[in-house]
């Protein structure tokens, strides 16, 4: 184990980014159908927009369970979980500047460097 990886030989990389990847279009999934209904489905009734929801959380799960899978042998139990913290916020950042034209705050900055320190706390030995 190094810097609290796992290392299993030369795939652990691939391993690592295939991990990363996965987890990221998860949450591109996971952030459109669980905010992308309030702008894109404004009026359209409450059954309606859940079924899409679902439709769309079938994808993210589609991608996060593989992404845990492949994951889980390389990193432990709660790195995967900040990592997964880690990529939702970035993800969730840009979906409300760009998407939902939400401003940017010192807020955010904040919520990163707590989540930087998570980072450095769940992978340090």
């Amino acid at each position: 184990m190094e810097n609290g990886i796992r290392t299993n030989g030369k795939g652990s990389l691939k391993i690592m980014f295939k991990t990363i990847a996965l987890l990221l279009l998860s949450n591109v999934f996971m952030t459109y159908a669980w905010y992308g209904h309030l702008k894109s489905l404004v009026g359209k009734p409450l059954w309606f927009v859940i079924l899409v929801s679902w439709g769309l959380a079938f994808f993210e799960y589609c991608f996060q369970v593989p992404a845990n899978r492949i994951g889980f042998g390389h990193f432990t139990l709660p790195q995967l979980k900040i990592i997964q913290e880690v990529i939702t916020m970035v993800v969730f950042s840009l979906f409300a500047v760009f998407f939902m034209k939400t401003p940017l705050t010192r807020n955010y900055i904040y919520a990163a460097l707590c989540l930087i320190g998570a980072v450095f706390f769940i992978f340090r030995k």
